[in-house]
């Protein structure tokens, strides 16, 4: 995956979520292929990451590819013998023929009967996790870092916030670099719609005409009154200039008419001046 100013990612990581204690994935030059039968965790491993850590919205319809509501984050981190749990995903971008590594991630805590809490942080320093930096203790097992505990190793260099939309609004600003937010959130959007299952099976120019059609933004009473307003200032300048023009179409034909005229009295007048001043020398 290409991001703007030639970003690519260079690795996914996960710890202590779902079946992975603490895993990486490398990618060649932004792409990864990852292979296995029906069920074996593909897409679950794929969706822990678009567009979930692009935006950090946690909402199930966007971690299903077919768009239910059955997945729930908190089901990656608990079971019938798990009552508490804290996990991370991240990933890491490369800018490109260069040294410079940039991640962003996520953490959260999942409490049995309690809503999920979640974090978000992004080390732009040059530090890279498993390397310098890491989001684990290592003391018998492995053991994820507490959200004041990741705080205090990011330290003030670092991007740290339990806002998402905080979180979206830095990624866009690091990694993509649109204006605006919302125009972040269409491409989002075009990501969910195009990860489509469905997609390989009906491969229509019909298909992908609705993927986009839906992934647009709809567009309030708001965001069309402007162009509303406009379209009738349009009509009404036309209709306004149409009327300067049939006035400016009539005023030219009494122009004429009345040259027409005037050169015909200065006629009469220098044929009479004419006259009269032959019969002076006569």
């Amino acid at each position: 995956m290409m991001i703007n100013n030639r970003w690519v990612i260079n690795k996914f990581g996960l710890v202590d979520f779902w079946y992975y204690d603490h895993q990486e994935f490398t990618l060649s030059d932004g792409k990864l292929l990852f292979r296995g039968t029906n069920g074996s965790g593909k897409s679950v491993t794929m969706q822990s990451f678009i567009p979930l850590l692009l935006d950090g919205n946690k909402s199930p319809e966007r971690l299903d590819p077919f768009g239910t509501r059955s997945r729930r984050l908190e089901n990656y981190l608990l079971d019938e013998n798990t009552e508490e749990r804290i996990a991370y995903l991240y990933t890491e971008f490369k800018r490109q023929n260069t040294e410079t590594y940039l991640t962003i991630g996520m953490g959260m805590k999942a409490q049995a009967g309690k809503p999920i809490d979640s974090w978000y942080f992004i080390i732009n320093d040059g530090r890279r996790v498993g390397e310098n930096i890491y989001l684990y203790k290592a003391f018998e097992e492995k053991v994820a870092l507490t959200k004041k505990q990741l705080q205090n190793e990011l330290g003030e260099a670092c991007f740290f916030t339990e806002s998402q939309q905080k979180y979206m609004a830095k990624v866009n600003e690091l990694l993509f670099g649109y204006e605006e937010v919302d125009g972040y959130e269409e491409l989002l959007s075009l990501l969910i719609q195009l990860r489509s299952p469905k997609l390989s099976k009906d491969f229509k120019p019909t298909e992908i005409y609705n993927i986009l059609t839906s992934s647009l933004k709809v567009l309030s009473e708001d965001d069309l009154r402007p162009m509303s307003e406009s379209m009738e200032n349009m009509d009404q300048l036309q209709n306004s200039l149409e009327e300067k023009e049939r006035a400016l179409k009539a005023a030219n034909n009494i122009k004429y008419h009345y040259d027409k005229y005037n050169r015909y009295c200065l006629f009469e007048k220098a044929n009479n001046y004419d006259g009269m001043n032959k019969e002076v020398k006569d």
